[in-house]
């Protein structure tokens, strides 16, 4: 997949702000955490690795009064080990604290708390068993994620929800391998799958999955399968032309400008008049000359009109 462009200029809709975050996603984002209002449940939510902003922006309108909003990311700063600067030298080299910040104010009155360093110090910056909703997507390597991992399973509530990306791309087997590890041995439920994330539980997760199921079957445009393996439901969504859900403007934005008024069209010539005069006057016209012009000048022009035809 190639790299969104960031760009220097501040975004009218989130649909401006680069990155990798489908439409699938923003809905079931947007699903799980109004379930959780709903249902009044309180807690932080957390973020590792932000890019330039766009599920940032989206958790942050989510947030409610009391909560915190903690987002935690390299930005431009330098990466821990080799491995992890040569990740971020190639995928996000283009990233800064500023753009992100730029983009995230366009829709939003104050900025997170942002965390400018590895992911690994999230566990001495966010109180465990404070966060409701935990969005991991910082490193690709396995030992980043697997820790990643164990720090969301000690800062989530009970029946909070992880959501891991990129657990299934093809460029990122360190995720999926730390994925399905701590799905096999580390007590993390599934409680369904995206086209590139995975959405957790270390609570039960079969109440979450009823309510998701009952909603996914009642659009047409879901896909769902659903398996079971190792003992575990997985429940498969899919988009299946799934627009974004509805999502405020920035303050930056403008409304495109009305297309002009087509042209007025030339009126069609007005046809030419067809000549009124009776054909017979033309016959009488050549009665009349041949019995006026000298037979020498009716014979000529005879001959030349015989020669024309």
């Amino acid at each position: 997949m190639a790299n969104p462009q960031p760009t220097d200029t501040y975004p009218g809709e989130l649909s401006d702000v680069p990155g990798w975050f489908p439409p699938l996603d923003q809905v079931l984002f947007t699903w799980f955490l109004e379930r959780q209002e709903k249902q009044g449940m309180e807690g932080d939510l957390l973020e590792l690795g932000a890019y330039m902003g766009k599920s940032a922006i989206l958790l942050g309108h989510h947030l409610q009064d009391g909560e915190k909003f903690t987002v935690c990311d390299l930005f431009e700063s330098d990466a821990p080990d080799e491995h992890n600067k040569a990740e971020s030298t190639k995928s996000y080299s283009s990233l800064t604290q500023q753009a992100f910040e730029r983009n995230y104010l366009s829709f939003h009155d104050a900025l997170p708390r942002v965390i400018q360093a590895p992911s690994s110090v999230v566990e001495k910056e966010v109180e465990p068993g404070t966060c409701r909703f935990v969005h991991i997507d910082a490193s690709h390597l396995y030992e980043h994620v697997h820790g990643d991992i164990g720090a969301a399973r000690d800062i989530l509530k009970p029946e909070g929800i992880v959501v891991l990306d990129d657990f299934r791309s093809e460029h990122t087997p360190g995720v999926s391998v730390a994925t399905w590890e701590a799905v096999l041995n580390r007590g993390l439920r599934p409680v369904c799958l995206s086209t590139q994330k995975l959405y957790g539980t270390w609570g039960d997760p079969e109440p979450i999955q009823e309510e998701l199921l009952e909603m996914v079957r009642s659009r047409s445009d879901f896909g769902l399968s659903v398996q079971w393996a190792a003992g575990h439901r997985l429940v498969r969504t899919r988009s299946k032309g799934i627009k974004p859900p509805p999502f405020p403007r920035s303050r930056h934005y403008k409304a495109p400008a009305p297309k002009p008024a087509p042209a007025p069209q030339a009126a069609a010539p007005a046809p030419r008049p067809q000549s009124t005069r009776p054909a017979r006057s033309r016959s009488r016209a050549r009665r009349l000359a041949a019995d006026l012009l000298p037979p020498v000048v009716t014979r000529a022009v005879r001959k030349a009109r015989t020669n024309r035809a």
